[in-house]
């Protein structure tokens, strides 16, 4: 089992920042994937951006390119989200998920690719 802890959500300002992290406890050394997933209110959750814990591509959805960065800190079994210059519709409940052995890259933005999640961290973007 692995367990997912998210944190750092808040409110800002259009054009502001915010620095998510998720932290993993338990069986971290099976976890090949980690990524980050939003959900609005009425909509699906959408993947934003997902990395490997070891090396390899990293990817994004494409309306977050240039914006947000996710990075890792394999000593802290953390990954984080940097988010800068935020928009309104990047507003949403922020999930952290990892995904154990090699997936097609073609469907990393799909929430049923992912065998753990955690609980979520919201994010507000005012405008």
């Amino acid at each position: 089992q692995v367990q997912l802890v998210e944190s750092g959500g808040g409110s800002v300002q259009a054009g502001g920042s915010l620095g998510l992290s998720c932290a993993a406890a338990g069986k971290t050394s099976s976890v090949d994937w980690i990524g980050w997933f939003r959900q609005a209110p009425g909509k699906k959750r959408e993947g934003v951006a997902v990395r490997p814990t070891g090396s390899g591509l990293i990817s994004y959805a494409d309306s977050v390119k240039g914006r947000f960065t996710i990075s890792r800190d394999n000593a802290k079994n953390t990954v984080y989200l940097q988010m800068n210059n935020l928009k309104p519709d990047d507003s949403g409940m922020y999930y952290c998920a990892a995904k154990q052995g090699p997936f097609s890259r073609s469907t990393w933005y799909l929430p049923a690719s992912y065998d753990y999640w955690g609980q979520g961290t919201q994010v507000t973007v005012s405008s």
